[in-house]
């Protein structure tokens, strides 16, 4: 088994990790990458966010792909109940072409 120091602290291997993305169109790409940025900071300072993050895809410039790490579950379905994520959700989902994926590890 192997330890890794993330940001400062030590972690250990076994965390939940959540990958997904968000396909805006060219009208509305601009909100979306704003509305995403403000949610992935807000996110960090949740109690159990290891990091939060949004990416935009280099081969699809209207895709944001968010790359996030928590120490569990429970960390992870607290914030799915803090209300600045459910308003998050269904804003970006407005300006998205299809509906965003969301897929959940649990990784050790």
């Amino acid at each position: 088994m192997s330890l890794r120091w993330l940001d400062g602290y030590l972690h250990s291997p076994v965390m939940i990790i959540v990958l997904g993305h968000v396909d805006a169109g060219p009208g509305t790409i601009d909100d979306a990458l704003a509305l995403s940025l403000d949610h992935v900071r807000r996110s960090r300072e949740e109690p159990g966010c290891i990091s939060h993050q949004v990416h935009r895809d280099v081969e699809n410039p209207y895709r944001l792909v968010f790359v996030e790490r928590w120490t569990d579950r429970d960390a992870l379905t607290t914030h799915f109940q803090v209300p600045e994520s459910a308003a998050f959700a269904e804003a970006v989902t407005q300006l998205a072409v299809e509906d965003p994926v969301m897929e959940i590890y649990t990784a050790s």
